[in-house]
């Protein structure tokens, strides 16, 4: 048993001692985003702090803690909140919690995240469902000895974000008149915003949308064979579309005005899983 899977193993062991909930689905829940966890009928909170050798989330608009319950009839686990690259974490403990939600149980993972559009046709406050994910800018989490207990040592990725999936969103944007974009989302280390530079390279590389997170989750997801969906709320346009200074309030402030479509769009979504 290597390390990382050990460490995993550790974290879930800890967990069942509090629940024994099994998940059909996972939601991670992205900056802005965390009152999604009142459309849940919740069975039981579980702060990351409990949880042995679980790394807890140190920013504005992640509380730190999982919800475990039901979105009509179906089991789902909540993170509410993440942790980042960002934040001092190795990338192994930045996707730890994907790989325990795949051990409790979790077979679709649904991705959700604030990112800054890149697209000149976005617009603050539009849903982006992620089609594809450039990952040249973040660490692989995959890197070092493979833990085949996780899954194999070279992954196809060609698929990742499920075609099935991706059909029901539309199907259930359209039914709700919900404008949805659809792109491919880049996640770069952060803290700091892009430059002005960065956002012309991005868009000259086919990005649509950018962010600090996601992209490492469902890396770490595919290798366990999970399922994969994922929804941006774009957050504010990327450094140099606007004259305006990029900030976290700013970023908060979109997810307030996305939230109704978000939730309309995660829950009905879910309800057919």
């Amino acid at each position: 048993m290597g390390q990382v899977y050990e460490k995993v193993r550790n974290c879930y062991e800890s967990v069942r001692q509090k629940t024994d909930f099994v998940p059909k689905a996972a939601i991670v829940l992205g900056s802005g985003l965390g009152d999604y966890a009142q459309e849940i009928r919740v069975e039981s909170e579980l702060p990351y702090g409990e949880i042995s050798d679980f790394p807890v989330s140190t920013v504005p608009g992640h509380a730190g803690k999982f919800i475990f319950g039901y979105i009509d009839e179906v089991p789902v686990a909540c993170m509410k909140g993440r942790v980042h690259y960002y934040e001092g974490y190795p990338v192994s403990d930045v996707v730890l919690p994907v790989r325990l939600l795949r051990l409790m149980g979790a077979e679709i993972l649904f991705l959700t995240n604030a990112a800054g559009g890149v697209n000149t046709s976005f617009h603050a406050g539009d849903l982006m469902m992620l089609r594809d994910h450039i990952s040249a800018f973040a660490p692989n989490p995959l890197i070092g000895a493979n833990e085949e207990e996780l899954g194999p040592r070279f992954p196809d990725m060609s698929k990742v974000y499920d075609e099935e999936l991706q059909t029901l969103i539309r199907r259930v944007a359209k039914e709700n008149q919900i404008y949805l974009q659809e792109g491919v989302y880049a996640q770069l280390t952060g803290p700091s915003y892009e430059s002005p530079a960065d956002i012309r390279m991005l868009r000259l590389l086919g990005c649509d949308a950018v962010g600090m997170s996601t992209v490492v989750e469902a890396i770490a997801a595919n290798h366990m064979g999970m399922k994969i969906c994922g929804i941006s709320c774009i957050s504010n346009l990327a450094a140099g579309m606007t004259a305006n200074p990029l900030s976290h309030k700013e970023v908060q402030e979109a997810a307030d005005l996305a939230a109704p479509n978000f939730k309309k769009l995660v829950t009905e979504v879910v309800k057919r899983l």
